[in-house]
């Protein structure tokens, strides 16, 4: 694997790359969030901890993005990451590995015993992504909806 030079920087809210840069990778991987769904949940999601960390390539193109947190959980503390996602055309060029780098370099600065991510059942190229990066598969993740019909 080759190495990448990417730019790392945490975005906050109200910041132009925001809306430029993390918002149109993020609807990406979630297309069903409407621009304006994404700026009130980019919004409370910062407020309750929620870290953007956008990886910029040497021309400035946002090529990927991560949002995590720092948890303390009863296995301890953790770095997780709720979302990671690579623009689908530089996949495969190792910034989504320079990203995870750089989330395991946080979570050890933090203090936290372990990166945590969930990833769909059907995502299989995730998947291999994460079990290259030595990821393992320790639980699975169960939801009930709540919401009315």
């Amino acid at each position: 694997m080759c190495a990448v030079s990417v730019l790392l920087t945490d975005v906050l809210p109200g910041d132009w790359r925001m809306s430029a840069h993390v918002r149109p990778l993020m609807r990406a991987l979630r297309p069903a969030l409407t621009e304006q769904d994404f700026d009130r949940f980019a919004a409370e999601a910062h407020a309750q901890g929620l870290v953007f960390t956008a990886a910029h390539d040497a021309h400035g193109h946002c090529a990927a993005v991560a949002t995590h947190r720092v948890l303390a959980t009863s296995r301890g503390r953790i770095l997780f990451v709720d979302d990671l996602v690579t623009d689908p055309a530089r996949r495969s060029a190792g910034i989504g590995g320079a990203l995870v780098t750089h989330l395991t370099e946080r979570a050890r600065a933090a203090g936290c015993h372990r990166v945590e991510l969930d990833s769909g059942t059907t995502n299989l190229d995730a998947h291999r992504f994460y079990h290259a990066r030595g990821m393992n598969i320790r639980a699975l993740h169960f939801t009930l909806d709540v919401t009315a019909t």
